[in-house]
């Protein structure tokens, strides 16, 4: 079994913070984003290959990253783009890099910006029960959240209907970005030759079920879909369990830090008060309060108060 790790998003909603900076390299606790699914995947002898798809702006980044790591099973697989305007879709690049990498096995694909509760391997076991197309499925408990997921009808646990980003949900059972593929079910060309939408996957999903039987591995342990502020936070909040991680080359002095506070290395505080936010490294915070805020690297802040504030690199405020 391949697999593929989705890392092309450009995460235009976290800007100024991921402006110069893949969104799923975030730190979450002591690792990153996608280095919790990478892990996983190294560690499973059934996937042979991982490809980390993404552009040629965040190409470097993640080149270095994966050095930095050591993966021995993960290769980037670069698709030509630079900026959001140029994306050809995830199925468009799905489709090219099934092509330039030669993919003719089972695979796997799962977004690198997925914080999944459940364990991968769990999910592919599941794949391998029923060797058939499979899909994660979670109820986001909202309708209006489901409003921006494909939402799902289920008849046990085949798929039996999708319904791409609806305008009035039915329900609040939704797939998320992790899908599993027989070789024969990869049909992701003869899908973009139909002239079909090459965007989000639950088209092609959409697609699929009326051709082939379709099932769902529905979970009830978290989920976050890390895009915004909000979800950067509230997954930060899961992975640290309400606690806060300060590095140990971080200096903090007569700080009050309360939850959720992630500060990174060689960064200096001095008379601030945290909750709920991430300091980047090398930023230097005195009599500051900040609330719900992410501050990048390399940041001055000197007497402020910030809430709900995204900082970016090298600024100064006072």
């Amino acid at each position: 079994m391949h697999a593929v790790v989705l890392a092309g998003g450009y995460a235009t909603r976290l800007w100024p913070i991921t402006r110069h900076r893949p969104k799923m390299l975030l730190p979450v606790g002591e690792t990153t984003v996608i280095d919790r699914i990478l892990t996983e995947l190294e560690g499973d002898d059934r996937i042979e290959n991982v490809y980390l798809s993404t552009n040629e702006s965040f190409a470097d980044d993640f080149r270095s990253h994966l050095e930095d790591e050591g993966y021995e099973k993960t290769t980037l697989s670069i698709e030509d783009t630079t900026e959001e305007s140029e994306k050809f879709g995830v199925m468009g690049a799905l489709g090219q890099l099934v092509e330039r990498e030669g993919i003719d096995d089972q695979l796997l694909v799962v977004a690198g910006d997925n914080l999944m509760g459940f364990e991968m391997s769990e999910f592919i076991d599941y794949f391998e029960e029923r060797q058939a197309p499979t899909l994660a499925a979670y109820d986001v408990g909202s309708r209006e959240k489901a409003k921006s997921y494909g939402l799902l009808a289920l008849d046990g646990e085949q798929v039996v209907d999708v319904q791409e980003k609806p305008d009035d949900p039915k329900s609040t059972l939704v797939s998320i970005a992790c899908y599993a593929f027989p070789a024969q079910s990869i049909r992701f060309e003869e899908y973009l030759s139909g002239d079909n939408n090459p965007d989000e996957p639950g088209w092609f999903i959409e697609w699929l079920q009326d051709r082939e039987n379709v099932y769902a591995y529905s979970f009830d342990e978290a989920w976050f879909d890390i895009g915004t502020p909000e979800s950067y936070l509230e997954a930060l909040d899961w992975a640290l369990d309400g606690s806060s991680f300060v590095h140990e080359t971080a200096s903090v002095t007569n700080c009050d830090i309360g939850e959720n506070v992630h500060i990174m290395a060689d960064s200096e505080l001095t008379d601030v008060t945290l909750s709920n936010t991430v300091v980047f490294p090398n930023s230097e915070l005195s009599n500051t309060e900040l609330t719900e805020t992410v501050v990048d690297e390399h940041v001055t802040i000197d007497d402020a108060v910030l809430s709900g504030a995204l900082v970016g690199p090298y600024s100064r405020l006072s």
